[in-house]
């Protein structure tokens, strides 16, 4: 990451294919021939395991399994698992959005279809479950079938309370069970090594993501309870938030079990070290979402309706980065940042992010301000959690705007270049071009804003659960060659 490098902000699921959600298919090829030759070198996406409550890549029951639903099911045909007549004939939604209801009724039937015809003593599958690396994930959605997919904590206690003889009954009784979730990983291993592989060949590095904290009804918490705050009965005694801040006045209740960071540190923090690492076998880089959580979290009292009444509770801090000082990371260091956090920051010396679209509110020393860049950032125009840029524009009121134009091309001005007029889409476009003359060592851009698309195009509305979560897909010609070749003149123009 030494050369100043531009890119994109896409998750897969978010690719144009026929059956209702992206995957590791021809859309991720045609994605890296339009990088290569709009000369883009990072693919920035969200995190690859499975999806959990809401529908969230940031919710997920496993915090090392591999998401299913991104099985491209064109490869199972040409692979012979499966018939164009199988497939053609199940219903995956209107095409415009993911709708998971349908992926989890339909896919997963035909993903057992293709299972059923697989030959199951293929040499590599079986040096495949002999690693036994996705063990835990295939044994606890054995059991979630089992129990008519009830979360651990409401499973008879000779189940709830994880043993050895539990695991062992539990495979040993739903033995093609267990097999077909393992499956499932296989597939999908050989599916990314493919499109990965495609993608070192093109020069485009894939950006992977990590969240902090992972769901209570998850394989991790339900097989490794010690490594949370939880009571002899299981349950959460503290859980994951966010303090009232301005746009929240009772704070952000995620609901996550936290860490119990004290039990980590004796085993100098193993799993935690072998997610990263599983992670960082996928992609080039690895983003860290809530980073500043290493250093001190929040968390509430299991019984609280609000997140006020929260306590702020040490992290492990550099202690748990000290080995990993080499890897390609990325710090997400956005939200409540103090002296702690900057220490963090300046020990670990990750990259850390800034955001375009909160610049320019008429404050000199704003830290996302392009001209109080050093060059050890990704600037970004928003995340997965951001309104889009244009829709952010062209919601700002009558006494907003004139701080915000005055802001922003008093900014512009620095760096020579030239805001047609304060059209939405001119004024996004500025504010790329802000991103890519800046020192930060990255500019991603998500795909919604290089569109210039409205606020129906947005990811994520954080703290709400809606079906339009998540769901963002583009069109499938949206890539085109106008914007390859805007795209390639700013590139050169300020040699990423």
């Amino acid at each position: 990451m030494n050369s100043k490098k531009a890119g994109l902000l896409l998750h897969i699921t978010s690719l144009p294919s026929k059956y209702g959600v992206g995957t590791l298919g021809k859309a991720c090829y045609d994605l890296i021939d339009f990088m290569y030759e709009a000369k883009l070198k990072i693919w920035q996406i969200l995190p690859i395991t499975p999806t959990g409550y809401g529908d969230s890549p940031y919710q997920s029951f496993a915090a090392t399994a591999l998401n299913y639903y991104m099985i491209d099911l064109e490869e199972l045909i040409a692979d012979g698992l499966l018939n164009k007549e199988e497939v053609e004939n199940v219903d995956f939604g209107d095409g415009i959005r993911v709708d998971f209801n349908k992926q989890y009724n339909n896919k997963i039937s035909l993903l057992r279809c293709a299972f059923e015809k697989f030959n199951k003593n293929d040499n590599e599958f079986k040096r495949f479950i002999e690693e036994k690396e996705y063990n835990d994930f295939a044994l606890f959605m054995t059991l979630k079938k089992k129990f008519m997919n009830k979360a651990w904590y409401e499973w008879p206690n000779e189940y709830k309370y994880y043993s050895l003889d539990c695991e062992k009954n539990a495979i040993a009784e739903n033995y093609d069970e267990y097999l077909f979730w393992l499956w499932t990983q296989f597939v999908f291993v050989n599916q990314w090594k493919r499109v990965k592989a495609y993608a070192v060949l093109k020069g485009v590095e894939i950006m992977g993501d990590i969240p902090l904290y992972i769901a209570y009804d998850s394989v991790e918490v339900w097989k490794y309870p010690k490594m949370f705050m939880l009571n002899d009965k299981l349950e959460m005694t503290k859980v994951a938030g966010c303090p009232p801040d301005c746009f929240s006045a009772d704070g952000q209740l995620w609901g996550n079990p936290v860490y119990n960071w004290t039990y980590m540190k004796n085993d100098g923090y193993s799993w935690w070290k072998k997610r990263i690492y599983h992670t960082m076998k996928f992609v080039d880089i690895l983003r860290i979402d809530h980073f500043r959580g290493f250093d001190r979290f929040y968390a509430i009292d299991s019984n609280e309706t609000t997140a006020r009444n929260g306590s702020w509770i040490d992290g492990p801090k550099f202690d748990l980065f000290k080995d990993m000082l080499d890897l390609n990371i990325v710090a997400e260091d956005l939200g409540v940042i103090d002296d702690g956090v900057i220490k963090l920051m300046n020990d670990v010396k990750y990259p850390g992010m800034k955001i375009l679209e909160f610049a320019f509110d008429g404050n000199p020393k704003n830290e996302h301000k392009p001209s109080n860049y050093t060059s050890n950032y990704v600037a970004y125009t928003g995340t997965h959690d951001n309104m889009p840029l244009l829709q952010y524009v062209m919601d700002l009121s009558e006494k907003e705007k004139p701080i915000y134009f005055t802001d922003l091309e008093n900014e512009l001005s620095k760096y020579k270049i030239k805001l047609n007029s304060h059209n939405p889409k001119d004024v996004v476009w500025a504010i790329i071009e802000l991103g890519f003359s800046s020192l930060a060592k990255m500019v991603i851009i998500p795909v919604q804003d290089y569109l210039c698309q409205d606020g129906s195009s947005r990811m994520n509305l954080p703290s709400q659960v809606s079906t339009s979560n998540w769901s963002y897909r583009i069109e499938n010609n949206s890539l085109n060659e106008e914007l390859k070749e805007k795209i390639k003149r700013l590139v050169n123009k300020y040699n990423r």
